[in-house]
């Protein structure tokens, strides 16, 4: 499976901007903006900031609040904190070795950099990836990770998988198969999430958010400072 697979993936792959290098800081931001946000929305994104952050040593010389107010729009705000905090901590003492032990960085996160930055013989297992592996029963190795993302992403899609098209369909036990739909995420609408972006904004743009708890939960991750009971992003 792994010559088919990877056959396609050379006639099909996706022009991702973090697919063009191995460097473990531009790999880092894209694997954090990737985390629970599609890809056509990072793309951008990521561009803009590397265009402003171009090195991990120049994000971490930043104001948290800097990377904090960058961040807005993609979600998840905890995320952009985490990551200055590891560049902080790379530009102090280099990549270390087992990568988990930067902020907000797991096991999949780690073996992303790893594989794409560093070439290391580790399968990063995302979604798309778990999906592919399941369905098919084959153990596809770390040269696959990327053609596996696109495969996952594109064509053994979660529901109605696309095997008409699939080059791994002759030989995939779960070809024709259909699913049911995953439990939906609860809407952004009316969320705490969404109180919570909402005061975020407010105490960027230099305003008193009326929502004390949504506030209370930003202090508590970090995002918000309180100094005599004003709200202000971290300096």
């Amino acid at each position: 499976m792994k010559e088919l697979l990877l056959g396609w993936y050379a006639r099909n792959r996706r022009p991702l901007p973090w697919r063009e290098t191995r460097d473990p800081y531009a790999i880092l931001v894209s694997e954090v903006m990737l985390q629970q946000t599609q890809v056509e929305r990072v793309i951008p994104r990521f561009e803009r900031w590397l265009d402003r952050w171009p090195t991990v040593e120049s994000l971490a010389q930043a104001a948290p609040a800097d990377a904090i107010v960058e961040w807005q729009g993609l979600g998840y705000n905890r995320r952009a904190l985490n990551l200055h905090r590891a560049a902080v901590q790379v530009a102090a003492h280099g990549w270390p070795d087992d990568l988990t032990e930067l902020p907000g960085v797991g096991p999949y996160t780690a073996a992303a950099v790893a594989n794409f930055a560093f070439g290391r013989n580790v399968l990063p297992v995302d979604t798309n990836v778990r999906r592919v592996q399941e369905r098919t029963g084959a153990a596809f190795d770390a040269a696959c990770a990327q053609a596996l993302f696109d495969l996952g992403a594109t064509i053994c899609l979660a529901r109605i998988p696309r095997c008409d098209v699939c080059p791994l369909a002759e030989l995939c036990p779960s070809c024709g198969s259909r699913y049911e739909p995953l439990r939906k995420q609860r809407p952004f609408e009316g969320s705490f999430r969404q109180r919570r972006a909402v005061a975020l904004r407010a105490v960027a743009a230099g305003d008193h958010p009326q929502d004390d708890e949504a506030v209370e939960s930003l202090v508590r991750d970090g995002l918000v400072v309180l100094r005599d009971g004003t709200a202000s992003l971290p300096s």
